[in-house]
């Protein structure tokens, strides 16, 4: 079974990797728990994204580091306290295509792969714009049972591919992730069967809580929906796609993972992509150089506009197309920033008008609960002292 115990990593020899179970229950002590995110592509069969002839450079800048201080929660950090509270495995700032910081900890070094989580959705959307300005997908209000028709007779039956990338389907869905019982859970239950077709199979069961595009709701699945559309729209695996058209093009210097949910299946589209640090900045040098690589443009000319603010769907959440816009006003510090977030305090921050892009790995104790220090502070904290 993929579920595997906590040891058998070592028999591989590896280091010992926890259950999937015990992850999502936040359950893992800090050292098994920190392997377990470094090995995540040796709990389900993978599929490679390769890498291609060049590397896109990251050329270190001149400028000495600055220091770093700032207010969150009544209290006063600093680089050392955010680094160390919210157990930051992982590091690296760009400014102007520089690097300006790096830094690896618990056992992480520059040729690590780490899971990036949810930050898999983010790409999974923008491999729906390239599909789009290549052709394989009309367009947006193109319903998903056009090319997922297993969907056909289930709550996605009228739903469009933006109200799926908006989270806004109105298909009922809890993603809570220590709970046994909830809707994430069931899914990743049918991800450790390994049964072809078992995650949209739990998909096309869901009842319906509202009609479409009225409800915004996060869902893990309706990342797993745009995937199977991607993959019906685009005729190959998604790692292939990605790889075709911006990971090996763009440059990335070292090839990525990503789980399938079965041998030689279709990926897990929201969850599961492995890839060094330096390759999740540099797809965040990708998006703020709008969506060329290798001097061919990959993404239609306002698709990061329009991906990376928030869409107009009906909710307080301020949500793209799998993207999270961070709320600023005019002249604040996070005007026009956007956010790809994962589970356990993984993110990639980007900038456009500072030019500015900050890739980061955690490994916190829960999937999702009390963040010592919120990131959102921190970030802001880095792009005002690089000015």
């Amino acid at each position: 079974m993929p579920d595997q115990p906590a040891a058998a990593g070592a028999a591989s020899g590896l280091e010992a990797i926890g259950s999937i179970r015990d992850l999502y229950d936040g359950a893992l002590l800090p050292d098994l728990q920190v392997s377990t995110l470094r090995h995540v592509d040796h709990l389900f069969p993978t599929r490679v994204v390769a890498r291609g002839a060049n590397v896109h450079a990251l050329p270190v800048s001149s400028r000495p580091w600055p220091a770093i201080g700032f207010d969150d929660g009544g209290h006063r950090w600093d680089l050392f306290d955010y680094l160390a509270l919210n157990r930051v495995s992982g590091l690296l700032v760009l400014q102007n295509g520089e690097v300006a910081f790096e830094h690896y900890a618990l056992g992480n070094t520059p040729q690590t792969r780490w899971t990036s989580m949810s930050m898999a959705k983010s790409i999974t959307a923008t491999l729906v714009g390239a599909a789009i300005h290549d052709g394989h997908i009309g367009g947006l209000d193109e319903q998903v049972c056009r090319y997922v028709p297993t969907l056909a007779g289930s709550a996605y039956e009228g739903v469009t591919i933006r109200q799926v990338l908006q989270m806004s389907s109105g298909v009922r869905w809890n993603e809570t992730y220590t709970d046994p019982h909830s809707d994430r859970r069931r899914l990743l239950e049918a991800q450790l069967s390994q049964r072809p077709g078992a995650l949209m199979d739990c998909m096309a069961a869901l009842p319906r809580a509202g009609p479409p595009g009225s409800v915004w709701n996060y869902s893990t699945g309706e990342t797993q929906v745009a995937g199977a559309v991607l993959r019906a729209a685009v005729g190959r695996p998604l790692s292939d796609y990605l790889s075709e058209r911006i990971w090996a093009r763009f440059g990335m210097e070292a090839d990525a993972s990503w789980w399938l949910e079965s041998p030689g299946g279709m990926e897990v589209a929201g969850s599961g992509l492995s890839a060094r640090l330096r390759d999740f900045a540099r797809f965040g040098l990708f998006m703020l150089g709008g969506g060329v690589a290798g001097g061919t443009q990959i993404l239609p000319q306002d698709w990061i506009k329009e991906a990376c603010s928030n869409s107009g769907h009906d909710s307080e959440t301020p949500y793209g197309y799998m993207w999270w816009p961070l709320a600023a006003s005019a002249g604040a510090v996070h005007e026009g920033a956007y956010l790809a977030i994962g589970i356990f305090g993984q993110y990639l921050y980007i900038h456009p008008a500072k030019q500015v892009v900050i890739a980061q790995w955690s490994a916190m104790p829960k999937p999702k609960g009390t963040i010592p220090i919120q990131p959102a502070s921190f970030f802001a904290a880095v792009v005002q002292a690089l000015g």
